[in-house]
């Protein structure tokens, strides 16, 4: 079991809320780490990405954010992307969750488990 968990989301995110709450009730220790005010270096972005289908398979496609920046009709470079997510973390489907070596993205219950498996 992890000693700790490593949770990327912003405050007023319903997931992100929904993840640090789960780990609380199970006695984990968490760092959050508001992307509001302190966004993720591109390496952290790329070791979720790659995980989950790239950029483009990591964006909230649902997302209020993503419909008023206008991807869903752009062929934006990976460069463009960064920079938009970099201004925008809520493009991305938070929370971005990493404990120990195992990394889950979303509102994903059977990812956290299994990081405490």
């Amino acid at each position: 079991m992890p000693v700790s968990v490593q949770i990327f989301g912003v405050k007023n995110s319903a997931a992100t809320r929904a993840a640090e709450r789960f780990f609380k009730e199970r006695r984990v220790q968490i760092q959050f780490v508001d992307l509001k005010q302190k966004p993720m270096s591109p390496g952290e972005i790329k070791r979720f990405t790659d995980k989950f289908g790239g950029l483009m398979g990591s964006m909230d496609k649902e997302s209020k954010e993503f419909a008023e920046s206008g991807l869903a009709y752009l062929k934006a470079s990976d460069t463009t992307l960064m920079q938009k997510i970099e201004h925008e973390p809520k493009l991305l489907r938070l929370p971005l969750v990493r404990g120990s070596n195992k990394l889950a993205i979303g509102q994903d219950e059977a990812g956290w488990k299994a990081m405490l498996a």
